[in-house]
């Protein structure tokens, strides 16, 4: 599934759509450049998981835990791990198999520990559309059967 969003409201109210529908044990990696929209559309997911808290990008904690919403909400922000081996001390797997929802930002740093189960989205710009434009794609990722 692809969206076009034109505005950082669109952004959020698209997070938000798929934080309402998301489900327990639910992870979604989120790709993209700096400056994309990745901490809007987490916040969108946020508020639609019915978290008031305000959600930052957890940049220099790697992990946010938000536990007020109708599940538990594990936001990782990855972009300065070090080895994958930093994940462990993290207790990253009582997240990704847990029974809230794991969104991890700049997860391709961390592919090899990712579940081979997983909604990869991705979001991009294209200034040729406008400033606030974004493409935001979101993909199931299956096992390879």
């Amino acid at each position: 599934m692809t969206v076009d969003s034109y505005s950082a409201e669109e952004t959020f109210a698209f997070g938000m759509k798929i934080g309402e529908k998301a489900s327990p044990g639910d992870v979604y990696t989120l790709l993209g450049d700096l400056g994309v929209g990745k901490t809007v559309f987490t916040q969108g997911v946020a508020k639609g998981l019915g978290i008031k808290e305000t959600v930052n990008s957890p940049t220099f904690t790697i992990l946010q835990i938000y536990e007020e919403g109708r599940l538990p909400f594990y936001h990782f922000d990855v972009y300065r791990i070090g080895c994958v081996e930093e994940m462990d001390e993290i207790g990253y797997e009582d997240c990704f198999y847990g029974k809230g929802v794991c969104f991890i930002e700049w997860a391709d740093l961390i592919e090899e520990i990712l579940p081979e189960h997983h909604m990869e989205i991705r979001i991009s710009k294209d200034l040729t559309k406008g400033l606030d434009y974004r493409r935001i794609t979101v993909e199931e990722k299956k096992p390879s059967v």
